[in-house]
């Protein structure tokens, strides 16, 4: 947990160097209190767990680029769209490295950090079982794209403090024979197949399923909720913002009112994850996150920010 750590003497010199502001972003809240590391994992075994040199990091306030990665496709933390219109007034940002705009409660956090910065704003759309592998190789230099902090990954990335709390659901079929289910002890002996996104901490969370059998992960959030649909598998496990935009665009799926405590090896801290060992761009970042109020006092804001998402989401609207 060490790494989470900021220093507070850093934190305000960085805040203090900040030249833009957080225009109108910035919201007061009350004080409160994304994943396995199989793309970690996988970034050790290809050799591209050593620190970053000069040539894929540093000179930020130079370079004045925000270089950020996401999937584009984890609504409503981060989607692909065909314009840059957006149905609350604001504007997507355009897909450097594919076609289309992206938007979403990560683009408006990463939009709203590169203006307290004052610099311009990059989105490159990565698939998520290599994100990690782009960030090493100096594709983009941070991922604000829905990740959770997890002691595994701190091995190979550094992190801001959170900028979202998530929550994590079960969805199963609303016509189906667990739809009434209130108590995961209700799963004992059924053997439900559960499923989830591929690269993520989520199947931690199956153990807390009485009986339930492993299904096949998918590389997509959207593949996922379709295998719930289709009957493929029974249940799936992702956070609440994700899964409840399923709901409201996908038919014949339903949320269970079911409280599942986090495993022990897991957080459900969202962060903004960095190269092992750039602590310029960490502590750029937070500085900005502190001089926006972008961290947990800040969560009422975090939930009206999320909240927004899920109404201007292009299939919502």
């Amino acid at each position: 947990m060490k790494k989470r750590i900021v220093s507070v003497l850093m934190a305000v010199s960085m805040a203090a160097a900040l030249t833009a502001g957080c225009g109108g972003e910035k919201t007061t809240g009350t004080s409160a209190g994304s994943g396995n590391s199989a793309e970690a994992d996988s970034a050790k075994e290809a050799g591209n767990d050593a620190p970053a040199t000069e040539s894929t990091s540093g000179g930020y306030e130079e370079k004045k680029v925000l270089r950020v990665a996401m999937e584009c496709a984890y609504a409503p933390f981060n989607w692909t769209q065909e314009s840059e219109d957006v149905a609350n007034g604001d504007k997507a940002v355009k897909i450097t490295n594919s076609d289309g705009y992206a938007y979403g409660y990560d683009v408006k956090t990463a939009k709203m950090l590169a203006d307290a910065l004052g610099w311009d704003l990059e989105i490159y759309k990565t698939e998520w079982s290599a994100i990690v592998l782009g960030l090493d190789a100096g594709d983009y230099d941070c991922i604000i794209g829905g990740m959770c902090y997890s002691e595994e990954r701190d091995k190979t990335l550094d992190f801001t403090t959170p900028y979202y709390i998530r929550d994590v659901v079960l969805t199963v079929k609303d016509d189906g024979p667990y739809a009434d289910f209130t108590d995961v002890s209700q799963f004992d002996g059924k053997n439900p197949v559960v499923t989830t996104q591929l690269g993520t901490n989520f199947p931690n969370y199956y153990p807390e399923i009485p009986t339930s059998v492993e299904g096949t992960q998918y590389e997509t959030t959207s593949e996922v909720f379709m295998a719930v649909k289709s009957g493929t598998a029974d249940i799936s496990v992702i956070d609440y913002p994700t899964s409840k935009s399923a709901v409201d665009t996908m038919s014949g799926l339903k949320i269970l009112d079911i409280d599942l405590p986090c495993p022990s090896e897991n957080s459900n801290d969202v962060c903004i994850a960095v190269r092992e060992g750039d602590t310029e761009l960490k502590d750029l970042l937070q500085g900005a996150m502190e001089k926006c109020n972008w961290t947990t006092d800040n969560k009422d804001g975090f939930d009206a920010q999320m909240d927004e998402m899920l109404e201007v989401q292009p299939s919502a609207n």
